[in-house]
C-alpha cells in the first residue's frame, strides 16, 4: 500500500508503508530502554517479542491529510523509566522520520506491551 506520492520536476515519488515502518522501527531500536517491538496475540493474550525481520508488525503507519501517525507496540527493559524512554522514542523517531520522508509526523502513540529483564 502506498503511503505518500510526491510530484517533482523529474517525476513521481511513492513511499510504501513498509518502508516507513521499517525505518521507524530501526530508529526506535536505537533508543535506550527499548528491547524490541511487540506483536499482540489477541486470542491467547500473549505478547511476543518480534525479531528484526518481523519488527514492522509492531508498528502501524497511518497517513491522514499528508501527516503521519505512528503507533508503536514496544517491549521495554526492566528498571527503566517508561516516560523517559517514551519521550526519547518520540523525539528521535519524529525528527528522523520527518528528515527521511519529508512528511510531517503529527502523532506518535506508544503502547508498552511488556517488560523484559535483561541479564
Amino acid at each position: 500500500m502506498k503511503v505518500s506520492s510526491m510530484d517533482t520536476h523529474m517525476g513521481n515519488i511513492s513511499i510504501d508503508q513498509e518502508v516507513i515502518a521499517r525505518f521507524a522501527g530501526t530508529v526506535a531500536m536505537e533508543v535506550i530502554g527499548v528491547v524490541g517491538m511487540a506483536n499482540m496475540n489477541m486470542r491467547d493474550g500473549l505478547v511476543g517479542l518480534l525479531k528484526k525481520d518481523n519488527m514492522t508488525r509492531g508498528i502501524q503507519v497511518i497517513l491522514n491529510n499528508n501527516k503521519l501517525t505512528l503507533n508503536f507496540h514496544i517491549v521495554v527493559s526492566y528498571g527503566v523509566k517508561i516516560l523517559a524512554v517514551s519521550e526519547n522514542l518520540i523525539d528521535s523517531v519524529k525528527y528522523k522520520v520527518e528528515e527521511f520522508t519529508g512528511i510531517e509526523v503529527e502523532k506518535i502513540n506508544i503502547f508498552v506491551e511488556g517488560v523484559k529483564v535483561i541479564d
